[in-house]
């Protein structure tokens, strides 16, 4: 770019004589990442999606940003509840869907109230909301309600649940985990 002075008046007008490459780095990064793009994987066999003993209970994960897919918004794992027992219970800024695939049982939903003063306001009901589900139903679950899934006596449940990824790249990765499921050991890996 060769020297320039304040006396450049448009460097005068921005105030700055630091040189970045914020912009073309952004470009380079593009280029880059669609090469890689091509790369990640279309089609994820079952074999290949991973379990975990979570706080949350056993999940699968069916697509998850760590499995290199070419999904780039959507986090699914499949939730598996023995009879009679329940998930953990959290909560997270980007509302979910749960698929019942498997099963009877119940999910409680602790709705929030917000407001945007100075600062962010949050407020849980004391009370929970229960809405009973089946196989082939579908939930709903708003942004930040703390909620937790039940299993029904007699029924083990399965469950895709899907969240989306977008929320958290915004700057707002509030995720919260409050009690762990039933028969979760930490210590257990």
């Amino acid at each position: 770019m060769g020297n320039f002075s304040m006396d450049d008046p448009v460097r005068a007008r921005y105030g700055t004589s630091e040189h970045v490459s914020f912009y073309k780095d952004a470009v380079e990064a593009s280029k880059q990442f669609r090469e890689d793009y091509k790369t990640r994987l279309r089609v994820v066999k079952s074999k290949d999606m991973p379990y975990e003993m979570s706080p949350d209970g056993l999940i699968k994960h069916v697509m998850h940003e760590k499995l290199n897919t070419a999904e780039c918004c959507v986090d699914a794992y499949m939730q598996f509840i023995d009879a009679d027992k329940k998930s953990g219970k959290h909560r997270h800024l980007s509302e979910e869907i749960c698929v019942v695939l498997e099963g009877r049982g119940y999910d409680l939903h602790w709705d929030v109230t917000f407001e945007c003063m100075d600062k962010f306001y949050w407020d849980w009901e004391k009370e929970p909301k229960r809405y009973e589900w089946k196989a082939g139903d579908f939930v709903y679950i708003p942004p930040y309600v703390i909620h937790q899934h039940f299993a029904a006596p007699g029924s083990e449940v399965r469950l895709l649940c899907i969240t989306s990824r977008i929320v958290k790249a915004m700057g707002f990765d509030w995720f919260d985990q409050l009690e762990t499921a039933d028969g979760y050991d930490p210590s257990a890996g």
